[in-house]
């Protein structure tokens, strides 16, 4: 049997040659190899094709020579030689390919069509998995953006550089988000609307969708937050218990306007958010809490974020001012945020990150939503142009329309004036017997409006904007008996496991007046900081909030559920049942 020996290492030794064309590379393959992705990583994708070129001669077959050809392709490609890459890439076997070495192949091909034939490049792009590297997933996004752009097809365009959004940093996520704006805009609104309608809840569009409507005037109809299960159930493992979805951060900075023209307003979130932080459970970690000075400007909200994770904060709350979230957005913060208004300008929060505001788009779109849920499918609105009162309206057309409701006008009141007879008259022959009227105006100006109403015999339920009351109880709002409104639990002492507002107005001056909602919104900051990364994972869960009931939707957008209030003898009183009315319940008749 010796004799066989030496034949058998030979068999072997053959065998161990042949590693590299049965696909299994050699130490020196393997060396060449990493020296080609460490030129590519570099981008010296010159050097990185001549390289993975030589580790795949010509007389050389089999899926590892595949491999390093279809490599040194899309290197030539990357180096923009689309020539060279193109014969490269007509040597490789894709049949040999698998995975992601597939999906690379099949991208590379799109690329290469698409000046040709970029209808073929847009149905490569689609087929590509959604689960690839972050820099395959990017290329296949601009393929199909830029196959979308040559055929002409602007919502196309829009969607794939959507998905590119989170991918980009910077001056290039800034330049991509003004092109998906310029190419929603001009689609117009109809279309915009048409296209949300066919979007499922969450879709990450909504968002764009949204702000290029806001640019043109409209707004998008919100599906209402359907309200199934509250965080922070206990849930025991062991012998050791703790609230579902809660994190425990070490170190909370707090960013607000604590000097400068937005200091109340500060001063009261700072307030509400310590209220409820020394109002922590017994059985939560309480993390460390600083507060930094933004000064109300976006430069002075970039560095306090700055100082704060010099500090060591692994959470970043606030800041309060739209630019100043917007700056902070922009500048791709490495901590989580839970930002405390909506920025101005477009795009999403960063991965990771919420934001958190008062908006008084939320009125028109809860006073839409009740009024269909109670089948009024007709009514006229009463504003008096501010701003605000204006997001309000508008978010209240596009509820109330998406809903299958009609808005029949929309009158504007004169400031000169508190005779309100001619926009009255010019209403009251549209409105049917089961109409609605919608009003965005100040206390003040309700006082005189609503009077007015009744004169005209209208009898029509009369919805307003949280606007319409101060927060202070006041003997002339008997001219409002009648007026419901959305507003903060907390504020009528509505929302169990808080502070009770009548408990706290005795030392804190700033719970009892016009801040109060304010306050309740700093209480809610602190709230939602341990849960909102977890809400917006798991649709249907809600944190029970001073300001409402606070679930977070996929675009990072904490939604509020308010409760119902109504005037009653001038009191401003909440409606039984209100906060399931909110949440897709009809009220107790």
């Amino acid at each position: 049997m010796r004799p066989l020996i030496p034949m058998l290492l030979a068999v072997v030794l053959l065998a161990l040659a042949g590693c590299a064309t049965l696909g299994v590379p050699t130490p020196a393959q393997q060396a060449a190899n990493a020296q080609a992705l460490a030129l590519y990583q570099r981008g010296d994708f010159q050097g990185a094709a001549r390289t993975w070129q030589d580790l795949a001669p010509p007389e050389q077959q089999g899926a590892l020579a595949s491999r390093y050809r279809l490599r040194a392709a899309d290197a030539w490609y990357r180096a923009g030689q689309t020539a060279r890459a193109a014969q490269m890439l007509a040597t490789v076997q894709g049949n040999r390919l698998q995975g992601e070495d597939a999906a690379r192949y099949n991208l590379l091909q799109g690329e290469l069509a698409l000046p040709r034939d970029p209808q073929q490049a847009m149905a490569i792009a689609a087929m590509l998995p959604a689960t690839l590297p972050a820099d395959l997933q990017l290329r296949a996004a601009r393929l199909q953006a830029r196959a979308a752009a040559a055929l002409g097809d602007r919502y196309a365009e829009a969607r794939a550089r959507a998905r590119m959004d989170p991918l980009l940093a910077g001056a290039a996520r800034q330049r991509n988000a003004r092109r998906i704006e310029r190419l929603l805009t001009a689609l117009g609104v109809p279309a915009l609307l048409k296209q949300a309608q066919a979007l499922p809840a969450g879709d990450p569009m909504r968002p764009w969708l949204g702000q290029a409507l806001r640019r043109l005037g409209s707004t998008l109809p919100s599906p209402l937050p359907q309200l199934e299960r509250p965080a922070g159930t206990l849930v025991v493992a062991g012998a050791s218990a703790s609230g579902e979805g809660f994190h425990a951060y070490h170190q909370v900075a707090l960013l607000l306007p604590l000097s400068g023209p937005l200091r109340a307003a500060g001063d009261a979130v700072v307030e509400g958010y310590l209220t409820a932080y020394f109002n922590t459970p017994a059985n939560q970690p309480r993390p460390l809490l600083r507060i930094y000075d933004t000064q109300g400007t976006p430069a002075g909200a970039l560095a306090a974020c700055r100082q704060a994770q010099q500090d060591g904060a692994d959470l970043i709350v606030g800041p309060l001012a739209r630019d100043a979230v917007a700056a902070l957005f922009a500048s791709d913060p490495t901590l989580p945020v839970l930002a405390l208004n909506h920025p101005d300008g477009d795009g999403t929060p960063p991965a990771g990150s919420a934001e958190f505001g008062l908006m008084p788009e939320n009125d028109g779109v809860q006073a839409a939503a009740r009024l269909l849920q109670q089948g009024i499918r007709s009514a006229v609105v009463f504003t008096s142009g501010s701003d605000g009162q204006q997001r309000a309206v508008r978010a209240f057309q596009s509820q109330f329309t998406a809903g299958g409701g009609q808005v029949l006008s929309v009158q504007t009141l004169p400031p000169d004036t508190v005779n309100y007879k001619a926009q009255i008259q010019a209403v009251a022959p549209l409105l049917g017997g089961h109409g609605g009227i919608f009003i965005a105006v100040t206390p003040e100006t309700a006082r005189l409006l609503l009077p007015q109403i009744r004169v005209a015999r209208l009898r029509q339920p009369v919805l307003a904007t949280v606007e319409v009351y101060t927060g202070i109880p006041s003997a002339l709002d008997r001219d409002l008996d009648g007026v419901q409104f959305p507003d903060a639990p907390w504020l009528y002492n509505a929302q169990a496991g808080l502070p009770t507002r009548s408990s706290l107005q005795r030392d804190l001056p700033v719970a009892a007046g016009r801040g109060a909602r304010l306050f309740a919104f700093g209480m809610d900051a602190s709230l939602l900081s341990p849960y909102f990364a977890w809400l917006e994972r798991h649709p249907g869960s809600y944190v029970s909030g001073a300001t409402g009931q606070l679930s977070v939707d996929a675009s990072g957008e904490v939604q509020r559920t308010p409760i119902w209030v109504d005037f009653v003898n001038g009191v401003a009183t909440p409606l039984t049942g209100s906060l399931e009315s909110s949440s897709g319940s009809a009220d107790p008749p």
